[in-house]
């Protein structure tokens, strides 16, 4: 387990999660990573965290991490990146530094959190215009989604569901099924 970083109580907020990041950067533990990146995406849920996550490049530390091959950090770094990217400021920021690929590729991680979080940050960040980003809606991930909506696993199904109906169009989800569910990038299902 990484030790708490050592900050000045005078320093607050900004000094902790600087602290924080120093941590993540400098250490050699993948326990230690593992645990700074669930703390930053603990703290990535507070809007009044948001400010300072910005100034301190955490928003690209998450993108950078959905890259790693160790899947907790891609877990950790999709869950603060869905956790910030409710805000407008935030979600522009993963939109213009080409988060939208590295998002739509731990569709395929075989861990169901991780999915899981994919998923709801990609409806966030369609939220931002129909049509604005037609990337989220392309045919391999409309794909995807109706063969998650056909899941087992509840949360997955449900999630699926809501994007085909909220984020999709009905042309959209209607392509997909003509050309069926089953090339779907060669998704696997998560691990329940």
């Amino acid at each position: 387990m990484a030790q708490k970083p050592k900050v000045d109580p005078q320093v607050g907020r900004l000094g902790y999660l600087q602290a924080l990041v120093s941590e993540f950067q400098e250490t050699e533990s993948q326990d230690a990573k593992e645990q700074v990146l669930a703390n930053l995406a603990n703290f990535a849920y507070d809007p009044s965290n948001y400010q300072y996550l910005r100034q301190l490049q955490v928003l690209d530390l998450f993108l950078d991490s959905l890259s790693e091959e160790n899947e907790t950090l891609v877990e950790f770094a999709i869950g603060g990146l869905c956790n910030l990217c409710a805000d407008k400021a935030n979600k522009e920021h993963i939109l213009q530094a080409g988060g939208i690929p590295l998002i739509i590729n731990c569709l395929s991680s075989p861990n169901e959190e991780t999915v899981l979080s994919a998923v709801t940050t990609l409806m966030y960040l369609s939220l931002s215009g129909p049509g604005s980003h037609p990337e989220l809606t392309a045919l391999p991930v409309v794909q995807c989604m109706l063969r998650f909506s056909l899941s087992a696993n509840t949360r997955l199904r449900n999630l699926a569901q809501i994007f085909l109906e909220d984020v999709c169009s009905p042309s959209q989800v209607a392509e997909a099924h003509r050309w069926g569910v089953h090339s779907a990038l060669g998704i696997p299902l998560p691990k329940d």
